[in-house]
C-alpha cells in the first residue's frame, strides 16, 4: 500500500487541509509553467493558433531544437498542446493549444497584466534596494 503524503497547504476558501493530490499538481504546474520556455510557447500558441514546429521555434526565439522538442512533449503529456503529424513528405508537424492549454494561458495572462500595471513600482523598489546595498 502506497502512503499518500499529507498536504501542507490549507484550501484558500475553507481553511481545510488541501487534497495532497491537488497540492502536488499545483506544485508541478507552477514548476512547469514557471519554466521560461513553457511560458513563451504558451504565449506564442495562444497568440498565433496552430503552428508548425519550426515556426514555434522562430517565434519563441533563442530556444534550441532539443529544448523545443522536450518542452512541447511535456506540454503534450500534460494535455496542454495537441501535436498533429500530417502524412506528407517532408513530414509536417503542427502544434496547437488544447482547451486546457488555453485556460492555462488565460490564467497566466493575469501575471502579464499585473507586470504591466506594476512595472514602475517594481523597478523603483529594486533601485531603492540596490542603492542601499554595500
Amino acid at each position: 500500500m502506497i502512503a499518500v503524503p499529507t498536504a501542507k497547504i490549507a484550501h484558500p476558501d475553507t481553511g481545510e487541509t488541501a487534497d495532497p493530490r491537488v497540492e502536488a499538481l499545483v506544485n508541478e504546474v507552477i514548476g512547469r509553467v514557471a519554466d521560461k520556455w513553457t511560458m513563451l510557447i504558451l504565449e506564442v500558441l495562444a497568440e498565433h493558433g496552430e503552428l508548425r514546429f519550426t515556426r514555434v521555434g522562430e517565434l519563441v526565439g533563442g530556444i534550441s531544437q532539443k529544448m523545443l522538442t522536450q518542452t512541447l512533449r511535456l506540454m503534450e503529456r500534460d494535455g496542454l498542446v495537441i501535436r498533429t503529424v500530417h502524412p506528407v513528405i517532408p513530414p509536417k508537424v503542427e502544434y496547437r493549444l488544447t482547451d486546457l492549454g488555453v485556460t492555462l494561458a488565460e490564467a497566466f495572462c493575469g501575471v502579464w497584466t499585473w507586470a504591466e500595471t506594476n512595472i514602475d513600482r517594481i523597478e523603483a523598489a529594486r533601485a531603492l534596494f540596490d542603492s542601499r546595498k554595500g
